[in-house]
């Protein structure tokens, strides 16, 4: 298991330090470390941006930010953790950016004794991945002469199984594989990583985590709200791009992934891999009957959006893993913009009981027993099973046991990626994807954008506040 030390001594370079990301998550992920006594002393960050901003307004930016994205921020840490900030500005294909951040991390590690470890995060657009990871590579910044130098990649990580090969080829071609960090936040969430726990922890569960007893399994990632302002980034993305070869396909290799042999990133991230490249492809009838794509009424009224857009906000498919454990078990996700609400969870429905001995005496129905891992909200783990209603007749009812994080260990507050940076600074690429499963799972979605891409019909149209189309 890893340790819950500090991580070690290390300078986190954040490019887009200007940007959203920047402000609502890492910032406060990082105060949230320093809380929990998970950063060192010997820490420092330096933001890059286009922005024109000198370090005290940077860090008047960053104080306003904290105070408002941190629940209940102490002004102690809030100052303590913005004296470590510093900001470089520039435009990101320019090379005098590079030299200046050269010299900017020279000048920290003289000052906080960082001991050239740096963790190089791209909180920018897609586009710029590569072009920055290359000239960090040109300036001999991704050297590990004297300490760790790794590089963390925001999603998207493609745009389909060409872009994403070529875009892991550049960085490839500058970088080893170990020093590359794919962060995708839902697996920072604590019910995602309970789920290995879960499954290999608990004797009762294991045995029965197969065909033979598991009737289907669902997913389901639905948001209430639309695109919010982001509808430029959206209607080149949609529903498909943005959620399935990354959390989707995520969550279902932690469900379906044998036992790894060890518990550490190489060994997890096989297991994974396997699962994905065990997809039953896609043939043109199953993209008819098991594939569905929707768009809520008023997307294309929204901000930055093509008039005549045929982007989805909603995607659902019926998926088989063709491997001895899952043969014939349908694995069913749902995931879109706009519906009732805003919830995460994963649905494990056994198959149902025999009924044969229990209607003689007069029982209709028996429900078939679920096990409901939910990740937002409310994160926790329910189980359901039939029991007898107290009484003379033969009645059976549902009974529901209901886990609650909160409830037993208390949350602390999280973004989801407070785990993530930590394990990225002590070098645990357990939680993040690995070049081959991502290109698997592109692969497996390419037929489905193909012939999204040739087919002249719109996406079905669903009301907001419903579960999508039929």
């Amino acid at each position: 298991m890893r340790s819950d030390a500090p991580a070690p001594p290390c300078t986190l370079v954040i490019f887009g330090a200007s940007g959203d990301l920047t402000h609502r998550k890492l910032l406060p992920a990082l105060y949230y470390l320093y809380e929990q006594k998970l950063l060192p002393e010997q820490f420092a960050v330096i933001g890059v941006a286009r922005q024109e901003l000198s370090a005290d307004a940077f860090r008047r930016e960053a104080a306003k930010h904290l105070r408002a994205f941190v629940k209940n921020p102490k002004p102690a840490l809030v100052a303590r953790l913005v004296k470590r900030l510093r900001y470089v500005v520039g435009d990101f294909g320019a090379p005098d950016v590079f030299l200046k951040l050269k010299r900017e991390l020279v000048e920290v590690e003289r000052a906080h004794a960082t001991k050239g470890n740096v963790l190089f995060y791209m909180a920018t657009a897609p586009d710029y991945f590569a072009p920055i990871v290359e000239s960090l590579a040109q300036q001999g910044l991704l050297r590990e002469d004297r300490g760790f130098r790794r590089v963390v990649v925001e999603k998207p990580f493609g745009r389909d199984l060409k872009s994403a090969c070529e875009l892991n080829a550049r960085l490839l071609a500058v970088a080893d594989e170990k020093q590359i960090f794919r962060i995708d936040h839902y697996l920072g969430k604590e019910t995602v990583q309970n789920l290995l726990v879960f499954r290999f922890g608990n004797a009762i569960f294991e045995p029965i985590w197969n065909r033979r007893y598991i009737d289907h399994v669902q997913l389901t990632v639905a948001e209430d709200i639309g695109v919010e302002g982001r509808g430029g980034y959206y209607d080149t993305a949609g529903a498909m791009r943005d959620m399935v070869p990354n959390h989707i396909f995520q969550l279902i290799s932690l469900i379906g992934m044998e036992p790894p042999s060890a518990f550490d990133a190489d060994s997890v991230r096989e297991e994974q891999g396997k699962v994905i490249r065990a997809f039953a492809p896609l043939s043109p009838e199953d993209l008819k009957r098991h594939v569905v794509r929707g768009q809520y009424k008023g997307y294309r009224s929204e901000p930055k959006v093509a008039r005549d857009s045929r982007t989805e906000t909603f995607t659902a498919m019926k998926l088989y893993i063709e491997n001895w454990r899952w043969a014939d078990v349908p694995f069913i996700f749902r995931t879109g913009k706009k519906l009732p609400c805003r919830t995460s969870e994963i649905v494990i429905q056994f198959r149902r009981a025999p009924l044969r001995l229990f209607r003689q005496a007069g029982v209709e129905a028996i429900t078939p027993n679920q096990i409901v891992i939910r990740i937002q909200p409310n994160e926790g783990i329910a189980l359901n099973f039939e029991a007898k209603v107290p009484g003379p007749s033969m009645k059976v009812g549902t009974v529901n046991m209901d886990f609650r994080y909160q409830d037993y260990f208390g949350l602390r507050p999280s973004t989801g990626y407070e785990r993530l940076l930590h394990d990225a600074m002590l070098g645990d690429a357990m939680l993040f994807r690995r070049a081959d499963a991502l290109e698997a799972g592109w692969a497996f979605v390419e037929p489905v954008q193909k012939a999204w891409a040739r087919s002249r019909a719109r996406p079905a149209a669903y009301k907001p506040g419903t579960w999508g189309p039929p």
